[in-house]
């Protein structure tokens, strides 16, 4: 049974996938081996690199002399790992990936599917003793994690790159869910959220103090790096009402 599917560039339905099984190896790039993945570009090289599949996941090698290809996560606000020219079975952990390619000036992609993810359940079994305190606290019925969520969902519906709204944007976003919102009221949310979520303060770091840009990224980098927020989550922004926070 296969257990990785590459999607090609120009694909147009299933029948244009291609399935390897475990332990196969399918090349790819201008002109590889015959059942390789062609790719025409005269940025691409020859034999580009080549996938090596296994259970769940799957092996990458960069057969290019100095081109770095890059392996994005497209589920995960940004998450991506590097692959430099030369490196040989770097594994590839996504379900979901989608390889980018620099090519004469072009970035040029196809995706990977890696869809015998497994997963066990985590819940408690009876185990003694007192439980793992969580470690982040977040109440979803609270205005400060619709705030939070404001903040994520540009790069939640798939945008990695989309700068991050500002304040008035977010005044407008919420005025759905919390009608009385204001610019301070926002302000206030993003500060509680910086301390609720343990962000190191200027005077811990000794750095000077950020503007409210930086402490948004710093949000949401945390947020999206350990999956505090889900695209599920989006639900709150469109709910009857927020409590309030705290």
């Amino acid at each position: 049974m296969h257990s990785i599917i590459v999607v090609p560039p120009a694909c147009t339905g299933p029948h244009d996938q291609i399935k390897i099984s475990t332990g196969d190896r399918l090349a790819f790039g201008r002109a590889p081996a015959e059942g390789g993945l062609a790719i025409a570009h005269e940025g691409v090289p020859r034999v580009a690199g080549e996938i090596t599949a296994h259970l769940a996941f799957w092996l990458l090698s960069n057969l290019s002399e100095d081109q770095t290809y890059v392996v994005e996560n497209p589920e995960g606000a940004g998450e991506h790992i590097k692959v430099v020219p030369g490196r040989v079975d770097a594994p590839v952990p996504f379900e979901f990936s989608r390889v980018v390619l620099p090519a004469a000036g072009d970035l040029l992609a196809f995706d990977v599917w890696a869809p015998r993810h497994a997963f066990r359940s985590v819940t408690r079994s009876g185990l003694p003793g007192d439980m793992t305190a969580p470690a982040f606290a977040l109440d979803r019925t609270k205005r400060y994690f619709a705030v939070l969520t404001a903040l994520c969902e540009p790069r939640l519906r798939g945008e990695p790159h989309a700068p991050l709204p500002a304040v008035e944007q977010l005044v407008e976003r919420l005025r759905p869910v919390w009608p009385t919102v204001t610019r301070s009221a926002v302000y206030w949310n993003i500060d509680y959220l910086a301390v609720k979520l343990r962000l190191r303060t200027d005077a811990e770091t000794g750095e000077p103090v950020r503007r409210a840009n930086g402490k948004k990224d710093s949000l949401v980098s945390l947020a999206l790096r350990f999956d505090l927020v889900h695209e599920g989550d989006l639900r709150v922004l469109s709910a009857t009402r927020c409590e309030v926070a705290g």
